[in-house]
């Protein structure tokens, strides 16, 4: 699979965090149907941990083992490559050993050992911007990652923190962060969360992922990060920032139209 800004867009896509083994089989199928008819490049996404969660009470995942075992069945049973969450940098080997992406969450992305130990033994990382970070600062990772010897990266956007409880997007650092040289990604169903807004968890604004979605393609990107789920009210984690699963297949083939579109406008 070839990733990049002039390529055709590519979607990283799943569910936030692994409720269920049939969750999981039931989402990747619906991602592999609709990509494989829009012939769109898929990666399939879940967390096995949310190890940032707002409350000590909030669903965290099946945790570290169970979660590999069931990423491991769902490649290969679609025969998919699957990308998740590294928190720690002992998680790094065994995650690299299933996954064909590591993702460097956002909070986590100026910790120096985990990028130096996912950079070591992934194939493909994806570092997401924090939300404390201007675009241009991501310089600073990619040089730690460069160093490590990896140069098998992408760069995630997923908005900016303004004020309490709130992010947005600047569309202007698209350009910043694709000046670097590497795959920009944009993780549309995080941009529309509201961290903390509901107290002991965060809120979100999932009627707008289609617009913000529509946006972010117009830069020219390589790539979308959507999180889904059959029932968004019932999900254990951002359910409120969750495309509803019943409208991924319109959404993959509006964003299709628009980056076929928007790549033969940059040509």
């Amino acid at each position: 699979m070839q990733i990049g800004n002039h390529l055709p867009l590519t979607l990283l896509g799943g569910i936030n965090v692994l409720e269920s083994r049939d969750l999981a089989f039931q989402v990747a199928e619906t991602f592999c149907q609709h990509t494989s008819a829009c012939k769109v490049p898929y990666i399939f996404k879940a967390s096995f941990d949310k190890a940032n969660r707002s409350s000590l009470d909030s669903f965290r995942g099946p945790g570290l083992d169970e979660g590999l075992r069931i990423l491991d069945d769902v490649k290969a049973q679609f025969q998919i490559p699957v990308l998740t969450d590294v928190h720690e940098p002992q998680q790094a080997k065994p995650v690299a050993d299933v996954c064909d992406v590591l993702q460097i969450p956002a909070f986590l992305a100026r910790q120096t050992d985990l990028v130096l130990a996912v950079a070591r033994w992934a194939k493909l990382i994806n570092i997401k911007k924090a939300q404390f970070l201007s675009p241009a600062e991501m310089e600073n990772i990619i040089q730690k990652i460069n160093a490590a010897g990896n140069r098998q990266l992408m760069l995630c956007e997923r908005g900016t923190a303004f004020g309490y409880n709130n992010l947005v997007v600047d569309m202007l650092g698209f350009g910043v962060m694709k000046q670097f040289g590497y795959p920009l990604i944009f993780d549309v169903t995080h941009a529309v969360q509201l961290p903390g807004g509901q107290r002991t968890a965060s809120g979100g604004r999932g009627e707008a992922v289609v617009d913000l979605a529509r946006a972010g393609v117009a830069q020219g990107i390589a790539g979308l990060f959507v999180e889904t789920h059959p029932e968004p009210a019932q999900a254990k984690c951002d359910g409120a920032c969750a495309l509803p699963l019943a409208d991924l297949g319109a959404f993959i083939r509006s964003m299709k139209r628009l980056d076929d579109f928007i790549k033969e406008e940059l040509q």
